[in-house]
């Protein structure tokens, strides 16, 4: 086994939960998003956890709105890197992949994955063996 190259970043902490494909599920993801950081230290005042509440609240919306399966939930996880905080939600429609929309004057949705692509440092799609998941970075 080879070991990796490149700089290595220590694991801090990490926290999953899966909830309902509803907008009350997405909601309650922002919430306990946002609880979770503040137990970690991030507290609710800070740009960071702002950020943060922000991409989770967008992620989530997307994957009920456009990634939802009847009878399958959403899951959230966020993991907290030494100097790095990745969000990751995840739905089970792999064939419905986001992409960030052109502005569009006076449009009342679209504006979602703009919001991300703006506060987080990158992110990006993953497929899963059922479904994909999205995610962003924050320094």
């Amino acid at each position: 086994m080879t070991a990796p190259s490149g700089p290595t970043r220590a694991l801090v902490r990490t926290f999953t939960q899966r909830f309902s494909s509803t907008p009350r599920g997405a909601r309650l993801a922002r919430q306990l998003a946002l609880v979770e950081l503040d137990e970690w230290g991030i507290p609710e005042s800070t740009a960071l956890s702002a950020d943060a509440g922000l991409i989770v609240a967008e992620l989530a919306a997307n994957a009920v709105a456009h990634g939802r399966v009847p009878g399958r939930d959403f899951e959230l996880r966020m993991t907290l890197l030494e100097g790095v905080l990745r969000l990751e939600v995840s739905d089970a429609r792999r064939d419905r992949r986001p992409a960030v929309q052109p502005h569009v004057y006076q449009a009342e949705s679209g504006h979602g994955l703009r919001i991300v692509d703006a506060l987080a440092t990158g992110w990006g799609v993953l497929d899963r063996l059922i479904g994909k998941t999205v995610w962003a970075e924050l320094g």
